[in-house]
């Protein structure tokens, strides 16, 4: 893989992962353990990277017009973590984050990189996948680093911790509805 190969890889992994740096600076900010965050992150990535290899390769796992099924799983956890910030916001119990295992961390990861599956499988499907791969491999640890930055520079931490309960929801539930009908 020369150069020109690897900044198309960087270029198409930034562009097609722009919103997990909101999420993933959400999740570091909510207090999450930074390496469930990291290991949740890997594994819906790896999850988005099998599947977009193997429909490249013509084996269909999961044919276009159902990706956008994969928006319920963001929506649905969104709309928990409404419940649970109104709730606290009431008075009422003060639950965990609704998110806060990386199976969990993982399964928002693979919803809403669903659409990504999408814009892998032809440039798989025409180009070579192991360098492509190796190098989304590489730069979700940057992102996961960049999340982690943001969610720890003062003006970003403290507003995610004053608004945070209450933007987590709403990005999941954007998400969610962009996946399904988008």
């Amino acid at each position: 893989m020369g150069l020109l190969e690897i900044g198309r890889a960087v270029g198409l992994f930034a562009v097609t992962n722009v919103d997990d740096i909101v999420l993933l600076a959400l999740f570091f900010a909510q207090g999450v353990r930074p390496a469930k965050v990291v290991l949740g992150q890997y594994l819906g990535f790896g999850a988005i990277l099998v599947v977009a290899v193997a429909a490249s390769a013509g084996a269909a796992l999961l044919p276009e017009q159902y990706l956008h099924w994969l928006g319920l799983l963001p929506l649905a956890l969104g709309l928990k973590a409404a419940w649970q910030a109104w709730r606290a916001w009431r008075g009422g119990d003060d639950e965990a984050a609704p998110v806060s295992g990386a199976l969990g961390i993982a399964g928002v990861t693979f919803a809403n990189g669903g659409d990504n599956i999408g814009v892998y499988v032809p440039v798989f499907a025409t180009t070579g996948v192991t360098g492509y791969v190796v190098v989304f491999l590489l730069l979700v640890a940057v992102w996961c680093a960049a999340g982690r930055f943001l969610a720890t520079r003062e003006p970003v931490a403290r507003t995610l911790s004053r608004w945070g309960h209450v933007v987590l929801p709403v990005v999941l539930v954007v998400i969610g509805l962009l996946v399904l009908f988008g």
